[in-house]
């Protein structure tokens, strides 16, 4: 017998959109396992979220009636897109493509203005992001502005809540795609030798990708890349320019980016939430979940736990290393976290490089990005140029 159905909460409430991640802080303690109609069931408690991720058999991936390659799927589906998927993000295609994304970086670095106030979103990570992303798959330089408009529109819709407009979006996308893999074929020896013809040729199960799977996992990548990749680097620099003294202490050692990087993102997650479904009913943290229910993982909070991290707002990446819950767990862990981590630790040190100190501005307030996303929509902070004694 279960429980009857009662709102924990109202994740959409004003004091939730006020200020997210106190406002899971606060349900962690109060409610840790919550109900509500907008996200079903949410786990803010990093042992349950845990428990979660270690069985898949109970909780399924398959969360969507949409083919989602290969993130929405389960064993043995799940495997051998998995195995696919995994050499892409190998040492060595990662050190192919750290050059390049080293250039990028650069670039936008040089471009910024200084001294005066820049919207860090628009001027570094959005476009960061989506140069990287098309880099990284191959895809021409004129789809920069398309696919910058389509963040933009997505980004509205997502804040709307508008299921229509939500669903051309993603049409749209699709079609970008669908235009590539037209391309390629038509090109037929003369296609690029790149991660997207690659990805063409490959075999499933002895068959080749059907066009459908193939914009499926292509979605995956790109949404999930312009999404998280814009978001950490602008909760890294907002991170620095309050916390003026570790930026010092990085610039001298830069060789402490990867381990902070990871737990900056630890205390202000870029990806919210994943969700899950249960298989059969189930007991979390003392409440009766049926079957057939869906599960919010928030990592936002599981990775605040005080239970693990003590308080959470305390930077110390070698202690929280081994917990932090940034890139998933289980089975399907990120896959993509390789290619993630090499993209802002080479972000970060090119921006180390060029950038002397950052000051966050007064009287402009930033606006932050809220569920399903992290990070900020509006982050204005001051830039000041030059190299400081003992930078690299």
């Amino acid at each position: 017998m279960t429980e009857q159905r009662h709102e924990d909460w109202d994740p959409r409430a004003a004091s939730v959109k006020k200020d997210q991640i106190r406002a899971y802080d606060d349900m962690r303690e109060r409610c840790p396992v919550a109900w509500s109609d907008y996200q079903q069931w949410t786990l803010f408690r990093h042992a349950d979220v845990m428990a979660v991720l270690e069985d898949h058999d109970t909780f399924s991936n398959a969360v969507s009636a949409h083919l989602s390659v290969p993130n929405g799927m389960d064993p043995p589906e799940h495997t051998p897109y998995r195995k696919v998927i995994e050499p892409y993000f190998a040492p060595e295609p990662m050190a192919r493509f750290e050059p390049i994304c080293r250039e990028i970086a650069r670039g936008l670095v040089s471009q910024l203005a200084k001294g005066e106030t820049v919207d860090v979103v628009d001027a570094l990570s959005r476009p960061f992001a989506l140069h990287i992303q098309c880099a990284f798959m191959g895809w021409p330089e004129r789809l920069h502005e398309p696919l910058a408009e389509w963040v933009r529109k997505n980004h509205r819709a997502t804040l709307a809540r508008d299921r229509q407009a939500m669903a051309e979006v993603a049409q749209e996308f699709d079609g970008y795609i669908r235009d590539i893999l037209d391309a390629r074929r038509q090109a037929g020896d003369q296609a690029p030798d790149d991660v997207t013809t690659s990805l063409m040729r490959e075999q499933v199960n002895g068959k080749p990708m059907t066009d459908e799977e193939l914009v499926s996992l292509m979605r995956n990548w790109t949404v999930g890349e312009l999404a998280t990749i814009s978001a950490s680097v602008s909760i890294l620099l907002n991170y620095l320019a309050r916390h003026p003294a570790l930026m010092a202490d990085l610039k001298a050692a830069p060789e402490l980016l990867p381990e902070a990087i990871d737990e900056i993102l630890r205390m202000d997650a870029p990806l919210i939430s994943n969700r899950r479904v249960t298989t059969r009913e189930v007991e979390i943290g003392g409440r009766t979940i049926p079957a057939g229910e869906k599960i919010t993982l928030l990592w936002a909070s599981a990775n605040r736990d005080e239970a693990e991290f003590g308080n959470p707002d305390s930077y110390c990446p070698h202690q929280n290393a081994s917990k932090n819950l940034l890139y998933g767990a289980g089975i399907h862990v990120c896959p993509g976290a390789p290619l993630a981590r090499m993209e802002l630790q080479v972000f970060m040190e090119e921006f180390l490089k060029q950038i002397a100190a950052v000051d966050s501005t007064e009287g402009e307030q930033p606006e932050r990005a809220m569920f399903p996303t992290g990070g900020f929509n509006h982050l204005p902070l001051i830039f000041h140029g030059g190299q400081t004694p003992g930078t690299f």
